[in-house]
């Protein structure tokens, strides 16, 4: 089975991720996607997050008001001891479902900055990872570069909509106390 790998702090999920899992089991090509709720992301504020099992706990009945996704909610990394790399995440999923193809799904922000994560190239290689585009990022550009890094990376840019909401604008509204309700998952 081929499945997309869709991780994040998820704070909230919202109409964009939906919007996200719906074309990679529609039109990408995956079979199901396992969205993995991050306890923390290594490039954010930690002090700004939620706990990693609250926001596990809002995703898992954001995705229940929605049976037709295929998707599958994973605490994988909410079990890990630190430091909860992407490719920790990787090859424990593939160490427990062999038999499954895994992709890691980024959007055009992540790519812009792959170098630094660890053990990208593996990633790359191993796992590959398709990527969505985000307002302000050059995909393109980004892959290229990389390419020249390695030919063999496995990176696969999708033809799909740009999302047009985030979960910091969604927080903001939500601070300022406007009805953000539409865009929630």
């Amino acid at each position: 089975m081929k499945v997309a790998v869709y991780s994040g702090s998820f704070n909230p999920l919202h109409i964009g991720h939906k919007a996200i899992i719906r074309f990679l089991t529609e039109k990408a090509g995956f079979d199901q996607v396992y969205l993995v709720v991050t306890p923390q992301n290594p490039f954010k504020d930690a002090h700004s997050l939620p706990a990693g099992q609250d926001r596990f706990d809002a995703a898992v009945e954001a995705v229940s008001r929605h049976p037709e996704l295929k998707v599958v909610l994973q605490d994988i990394e909410l079990k890990m001891l630190p430091p909860q790399y992407t490719i920790r995440t990787l090859d424990a999923l593939h160490e427990r479902e062999p038999q499954n193809e895994f992709t890691l799904v980024i959007g055009a922000d992540n790519l812009a900055n792959f170098m630094g994560w660890r053990f990208h190239e593996r990633i790359l290689l191993e796992y590959g990872v398709v990527v969505f585009p985000r307002k302000g990022y050059h995909r393109g550009h980004d892959r290229a570069r990389l390419l020249k890094e390695n030919p063999d990376y496995r990176i696969t840019l999708l033809d799909a909509p740009l999302v047009n909401i985030s979960s910091t604008e969604i927080r903001k509204g939500l601070e300022e106390g406007r009805d953000m309700s539409k865009w929630l998952m």
